[in-house]
C-alpha cells in the first residue's frame, strides 16, 4: 500500500507500443510516476515539457564558480539539487529500463522513462564530473544550494533566490559515497542507452570508470565533509554498488575482481535506500552468479537473506507490517523503503525462479509468493512541495518572496493549486493512519529516490497478471476520519480512490 499524490489527475499520453496494457491502470501509474520527474525539473525547460505549470528556473547555477550547473532535479519538495540520492534515482530509473523495458514499452513509457534518465544524470554528469580529473585536483559537485537558507523558505522554484552554493568533494576532501553513486548511475544509463545512442552510452561509461577510480582512491566518508545527506552506512556499500553496475555493464574482470575481493564488505540488511545499497548490490550479484559468474556465492546468500528478512512466513522476519500490510521500516518517509523492497523482491523472485524460491530456516518461500508480497505494496492534496503548494508563475507572475511564501501558502488550508500527478509521498504510521496536512513533511513530502523506486516495483506487474478481488470491498475496519479530502490509492496494478482513514486488509480492492 503506496501513497500517491492525485494519481487521478489528468492524462498521460502514450506514443509508443500498441499492447493492452496501455488501457491499464498499471500504464496509467507507471506513466503519471515517470511524469512526477518532469515537475522536478530544474534549468531550461524543453519545448515538450508536460507538467506545464513549471517554468525555467536556476539558470545560473554554477556561474559563480564559471561552470554551467543548470539542469537535474530538484530533490524533494524543496529547491536543491542533491547529486547523491539523485544518483541513486538515476540507478533506479535505469533498473526499470534495463530490467523490464519490454513491458515499460508496452505500457507506451519508454521514451518517457529514457528522458527522465537523461534528465537526471545532468545532475552530476557533463559541468559536475570530475573536472581535471587526470590529476589529484579533481572536483566533483555533490550539492548545489545551500539546504539550510532553503528549508528557511518557502518559494517557486522559478522565484528562488536563496543561496545557489556549490558543495564539492575532492581528493583531499573525499566523498566516496557521492562519487561512486555517481559513477553507479552513469554505467546503469549507459546500459540503457547502449542500443538507443551508441556514442552517448560510451560517453556515459568513460565518465563513470573516472568516476570509479577517484571514489576508489581517494576514499573517505561523505559523512566528513556533507551538509546534507550524510552518510550513516560507510562508503563500502556505495563502492560495491558501483562496481556491482560497472561490472554488469562492462563484464570486465577487474570488477568482478573487486567484488570478489571486497565481498566480505557484504552486510545483511532489511532495507534498501539511497543510504544503504548492501540489499542492491546483493540482488544484482546474485543474477550474475546465477548467470555463471563465479566468486559471487556470498552475495546471493546474503540476497536470500534479505528476502527471509521481510517474507511473513519466514522465521527470520525482522520488519514489521502495517495492519494493511505494508512493510514498516521506519516513521519517516516510509514508502521508499517499502518501494524499494518491492522492487528488490520482483528481481530476486525472477532469479530464483528456476531454483524454486528462498530458504528460509525450515520454511520454503517461492518465487510467486516473493512476487505476490512485492506487489502487495501498493503505491496513495496537500502534498509537501513549494512549487506544487504556490501558484504557477504562468498564473500568479509576480513574485512569492520568502516568507510570503510560508504566510500565503505553506499555512493555506486546502488542496495544492497545482497537480503534481505520480507524485509519491512519505505516506501512512504504522498503524496506516494518514492527516492530508501539508506541514508534515514526513508523510507528504514526495522525492525522486521514492518515484524511481517505485517505477521499478510497478514496471513488472504485466508479467503477472493483477488478482485483485473484484466483489465488493469489505467494510472499513473504522468509519473514515474526517482528516481530508479523497486520495488515491493503488491497488494491484488498479487505480481506486479511497478516503483518509481506511483500513486495509491484504488484496482488497477498495473501488470508486
Amino acid at each position: 500500500m503506496v501513497w500517491a499524490s492525485a494519481v487521478t489527475a489528468g492524462t498521460v499520453e502514450v506514443s509508443e507500443g500498441s499492447s493492452s496494457l496501455q488501457a491499464t491502470g498499471y500504464a496509467d501509474a507507471l506513466g503519471k510516476a515517470i511524469l512526477f520527474f518532469e515537475g522536478q525539473r530544474s534549468g531550461k525547460l524543453p519545448p515538450g515539457q508536460r507538467v506545464t505549470w513549471r517554468g525555467d528556473s536556476a539558470l545560473s547555477d554554477g556561474r559563480l564558480e564559471n561552470v554551467d550547473l543548470a539542469g537535474g532535479y530538484y530533490d524533494a519538495g524543496d529547491n536543491v539539487k542533491f547529486v547523491w540520492p539523485m544518483s541513486f534515482t538515476v540507478a533506479l530509473l535505469s533498473t526499470a529500463a534495463v530490467e523490464y523495458g519490454p513491458l515499460v514499452s508496452a505500457a507506451g513509457q519508454l521514451g518517457h522513462l529514457r528522458t527522465a534518465i537523461r534528465w537526471g544524470r545532468t545532475s552530476f554528469y557533463a559541468p559536475t564530473h570530475l573536472r581535471r580529473h587526470s590529476t589529484p585536483r579533481g572536483v566533483f559537485v555533490a550539492q548545489v544550494g545551500d539546504g539550510n537558507s532553503d528549508h528557511q523558505c518557502w518559494m517557486r522554484p522559478e522565484d528562488m533566490d536563496t543561496p545557489r552554493t556549490l558543495y564539492k568533494i575532492t581528493s583531499s576532501s573525499p566523498g566516496t559515497e557521492a562519487a561512486a553513486d555517481a559513477a553507479a548511475a552513469l554505467a546503469s544509463a549507459s546500459i540503457v542507452f547502449r542500443g538507443v545512442d551508441a556514442n552517448y552510452s560510451a560517453n556515459l561509461l568513460a565518465k563513470s570508470r573516472t568516476l570509479f577510480d577517484f571514489a576508489d582512491k581517494y576514499r573517505g566518508s561523505y559523512q566528513q565533509s556533507c551538509p546534507f545527506y550524510c552518510s550513516y552506512s560507510g562508503f563500502q556499500d556505495e563502492l560495491l554498488w558501483a562496481a556491482a553496475w560497472m561490472y554488469k555493464a562492462t563484464k570486465e574482470s577487474r570488477f568482478l575482481r573487486f567484488l570478489t575481493d571486497n565481498q566480505g564488505w557484504s552486510s545483511r540488511t532489511n532495507e534498501f535506500s539511497w543510504d544503504n545499497k548492501f540489499a542492491g548490490v546483493q540482488v544484482l550479484l546474485a543474477k550474475e552468479h546465477a548467470a555463471g559468474a563465479t566468486g559471487l556465492a556470498r552475495y546471493k546468500t546474503d540476497a536470500d537473506a534479505f528476502v527471509c528478512s521481510l517474507m511473513p512466513r519466514s522465521s527470520s522476519l525482522q520488519i514489521r507490517t502495517t495492519p494493511g500490510g505494508l512493510l514498516f521500516t521506519r516513521d519517516t518517509a516510509n514508502i521508499q523503503y517499502a518501494a524499494g523492497a518491492a522492487l528488490l523482491l520482483s528481481l530476486h523472485a525472477r532469479t530464483t525462479s528456476s531454483a524454486g524460491g528462498v530458504l528460509c530456516g525450515a520454511t520454503a518461500i517461492t518465487s510467486s509468493e516473493i512476487s505476490a508480497f512485492a506487489k502487495s505494496q501498493r503505491y496513495p492534496t496537500q502534498v509537501h512541495h513549494r512549487g506544487a503548494s504556490i501558484p504557477s508563475v504562468k498564473v500568479l507572475p509576480g513574485k512569492i518572496g520568502c516568507g510570503q511564501g510560508y504566510s500565503a501558502w505553506y499555512s493555506a488550508a486546502g488542496p495544492n493549486p497545482n497537480v503534481h500527478a505520480g507524485a509519491v509521498v512519505g505516506g501512512p504510521d504504522s498503524g496506516d493512519r494518514f492527516q492530508d496536512v501539508r506541514s508534515d513533511h514526513s508523510r507528504l513530502e514526495p522525492a525522486t529516490y521514492i518515484n524511481a523506486a517505485f517505477v521499478g516495483a510497478v514496471a513488472p506487474w504485466p508479467a503477472a497478471p493483477p488478482s485483485c478481488n473484484t466483489a465488493a470491498p469489505a467494510a472499513p475496519s473504522q468509519a473514515p476520519s474526517s482528516e481530508g479530502p479523497r486520495t488515491a490509492v493503488y491497488c494491484e496494478g488498479g487505480l481506486y480512490s479511497k478516503l483518509n482513514g481506511f483500513q486495509f486488509t491484504p488484496n482488497q480492492c477498495l473501488h470508486p
